[in-house]
């Protein structure tokens, strides 16, 4: 087994020789994020992928984050270090199963996240992620009937917000749903002056505790221009990697999994972050296995990648 510095060499080497472009969401592990060439939410891996002119994308993510790029890149050869590393949100919506909810409803556009399968995307209208779902929204007419999914959390902020009441399919991020509601008023007891950051995909009781809703990319953004020193963090934990590294001195508290306790005689303790178990299969050995054998390739049926182009060009155009 190659050493921490081998690797890096080789994966370096390896990038060069191959024109080959490593892309990293911000809730893969630190390393990866650190020998990336780009970083990024879904969105903007999403632009990256478009815009490359690399003959081979590594995308250190989650499967449909592969297949995104795919789509947008047919003719590039897009893979990912670990086929493991799935989606909970993207599993809970089956393309047949999102088949029968929109020939039930009639009239309905249907908006899909961008945490879906290529298959899903095929069957849809507009393809939205968290930093442009709500811009998107509301660019629609105010009674165009919306079938929206697979994020019910999402949906519901949407709908909050805009007054709308879309239908929503009933799933959620294994993630951003189990954040301790108890440990978030702890720290915010703890930490009184700290700026709640939350992602759109938590529960409502955690949107209505946050200071500042928004996507990955919003809340790093935020934090980065913002004069407060202390936040208190309810996003993957991947994220604070980049807030610590684009914010020397500010103070970022991560918000725990339920059953987590973090108070003990009135004393903070040590606790657990929230981390993707899928996000965390990708390593920096599978990503040197990977780009040196070109293994673990994504494949879109081009008859599927005809039809799932279509709407994630609209939301392009839209956002």
């Amino acid at each position: 087994m190659l050493r921490r510095e081998e690797l890096i060499e080789e994966i370096n080497r390896l990038r060069k020789e191959k024109n080959a472009v490593i892309m990293a969401h911000y809730y893969q592990r630190a390393e990866l994020q650190d020998i990336a060439d780009f970083v990024g939410d879904s969105l903007a891996l999403a632009r990256q992928a478009a815009r490359t002119d690399a003959d081979i994308i590594v995308l250190c993510g989650v499967h449909f984050m592969g297949e995104t790029a795919k789509i947008i890149c047919p003719n590039k050869k897009v893979l990912i270090p670990d086929t493991g590393a799935g989606c909970s949100l993207a599993d809970s919506c089956r393309a047949e199963d999102l088949a029968r909810w929109k020939e039930s409803h009639p009239g309905y556009m249907v908006v899909s996240y961008v945490n879906t399968s290529a298959a899903v995307k095929a069957l849809t209208d507009i393809v939205v992620t968290s930093s442009n779902a709500l811009k998107i929204i509301n660019q629609l007419p105010a009674d165009q009937k919306i079938l929206f999914g697979p994020d019910m959390n999402l949906g519901n902020y949407i709908n909050s917000i805009t007054g709308r009441q879309m239908e929503l399919w009933n799933g959620a991020c294994h993630v951003h749903s189990r954040f301790s509601v108890e440990a978030l008023l702890q720290l915010r007891k703890k930490f009184p002056q700290a700026k709640v950051l939350a992602h759109p995909e938590c529960k409502k009781i955690v949107l209505d505790t946050a200071d500042v809703v928004g996507s990955t990319e919003a809340l790093l953004n935020y934090a980065k221009n913002s004069d407060e020193n202390e936040f208190i963090v309810a996003t993957e934990s991947g994220i604070l990697h980049k807030m610590q590294e684009a914010c020397a001195g500010k103070v970022f508290i991560p918000v725990p999994p339920e059953a987590t306790e973090i108070i003990i005689d009135g004393e903070l303790t040590p606790c657990s972050c929230n981390e993707c178990e899928y996000m965390r299969l990708n390593t920096l050995e599978k990503l040197y296995e990977c780009l040196r054998d070109e293994k673990y390739e994504i494949k879109v049926e081009s008859y599927v990648a005809r039809e799932a182009i279509k709407p994630i060009e609209r939301m392009m155009i839209m956002s």
